[in-house]
């Protein structure tokens, strides 16, 4: 049976926490107010972008447009193959039974971006239910039990515990998650607990402490290095220019809308990507070595709208987060997922970007939306690396996977950039899916992609 997840209090309302934002369903069409504190550092008044952006047009474009505002703390490790780590499992045994209404366990790790719980067992009467809260309860989550979980309970059966999978609930913002077994009818006998009934808690999957995140860039920029001296530098190329999207919102209106189709993925509760939405229907891509199966896609968190609320700040908007749902397609050799989310209408509003069917030439003018590090979401479009000062492709031709199966650039990414669309400046549609780093960075050619498949969108 499918999961039952659903946000019972604290609608449009954040947590004010060092590390991240709270969980808001939002679900009209309105832009949404700055909420939370992102792991940006130092806020800073941040100098304004210039009233319009560098001119679109396909080479030798000025930079006097361009937004100046200091690039935000994101490391500059390898945007190698694979995810960006940004939390740990812990092994936890918390058993929450029916002996008291309201019973309640407390998860605290100190500093900790978020707390993600994980339920190997689910064992409720129909009508009861299960809470994963903030101490304030101003980021509620509900999990209801699925009937087999209660005939299982019922019998004593370990089913779903025995087999291995058991059931995530969404990430809440902060150390602290409040995890309560709430009953819809009294049990005065004690027959429910006679029974054994119950839910138990056995990982916790929590974010990294601003030092152990630290650490963890250290020791990718160490893997980055030691690539280099065989070819292959680190993702940023020359001076890191990737600014926060809304720098753009007046520099480049058509960048920042397109932005907002971007999400950041949090996938088994550890570890980071990027995808976006693909067309008007419930279809969003990203790499293969981010996701594979309808597993992983069922346990990602899917983020919309994690930005900035002001060039160079902390303070950032409300995400809206959907779960994944099934992937429909993917392909190591082209490194892409086509997969779905569930409650697609409530990240419809974000629109959605198109494919540029064409192959790329050299020197076209790209920028590419994304969420280095995790963090809120950025733009690279500037690019020191390029004669006319803004990203461009370097070659149309580049070797990935396969020959010929790229194309190459050099604007900077970091770890979590991993299925971030590249696009381009004059079209405004997707010419590549990132997912290399080594300066020159590069994507998979999106007509490649789309010719796998076009059928399914």
């Amino acid at each position: 049976m499918r999961r039952t997840l659903a946000l019972v209090a604290g609608a449009c309302t954040a947590v004010v926490m060092a590390g991240a934002t709270a969980y808001a369903m939002t679900g009209d069409g309105t832009e949404a107010k700055p909420a939370g504190i992102s792991r940006l550092g130092k806020a800073a008044d941040a100098p304004a972008p210039a009233a319009a952006g560098a001119p679109r047009k396909e080479s030798g474009a000025a930079t006097g447009g361009l937004p100046v505002a200091p690039a935000s703390g994101v490391g500059s490790a390898i945007d190698a193959v694979g995810r960006q780590k940004v939390g740990s499992l812990e092994s936890v045994a918390a058993l929450l039974d029916y002996k008291s209404e309201g019973t309640t366990q407390t998860f605290h790790y100190p500093g900790a971006e978020y707390v993600k719980v994980h339920f190997d067992e689910l064992s409720m009467l129909p009508g009861d239910y299960v809470t994963v809260s903030d101490p304030q309860n101003t980021e509620v989550h509900r999990v209801d039990s699925d009937p087999l979980d209660v005939v299982g309970g019922l019998l004593g059966s370990r089913a779903e515990a025995d087999s291995g999978s058991g059931r995530w609930a969404m990430s809440v913002t902060g150390d602290t998650a409040v995890v309560t077994l709430h009953r819809a009818v009294p049990d005065p006998l004690g027959l429910q607990e006679a029974a054994g009934l119950g839910v138990r808690v056995d990982k916790v999957a929590r974010g990294f402490t601003d030092q152990e995140q630290d650490a963890e860039n250290a020791s990718e920029l160490r893997t980055a290095r030691s690539l280099s001296e065989n070819g292959r530098e680190e993702s940023v190329c020359g001076s890191n220019e990737a600014r926060d999207a809304v720098c753009y919102k007046s520099a480049d209106p058509a960048a920042y809308k397109k932005s907002k189709a971007v999400a950041r993925l949090l996938i088994n509760g550890t570890e980071l990507c990027t995808g976006w939405r693909l067309g008007a229907t419930n279809r969003m891509l990203t790499n293969n070595h981010c996701m594979v199966t309808s597993s992983d896609a069922y346990d990602t968190e899917v983020w919309f709208d994690y930005q900035c609320a002001k060039c160079g700040g902390d303070a950032v908007f409300k995400p809206t987060k959907v779960w994944g749902d099934k992937v429909l397609a993917t392909e190591r050799d082209l490194d892409f997922t086509l997969f779905t989310v569930e409650n697609f209408t409530q990240v419809q509003k974000f629109g959605y970007l198109t494919i540029e069917p064409t192959r790329p030439v050299k020197g076209s003018e790209v920028y590419i939306p994304q969420h280095p590090g995790g963090n809120p979401g950025m733009i690279a479009m500037g690019s020191d690396k390029d004669s006319g000062g803004i990203c461009a492709v370097a070659d149309p031709s580049y070797d990935g996977y396969g020959q010929d199966s790229d194309v190459s650039y050099y604007c900077d990414t970091a770890g979590g950039s991993s299925g971030s669309p590249v696009i381009s400046r004059k079209t405004d549609r997707v010419i590549a899916l990132h997912h290399f780093g080594g300066c020159p960075n590069s994507g998979v050619r999106i007509d490649l992609v789309y010719g796998k498949i076009k059928k399914l969108l």
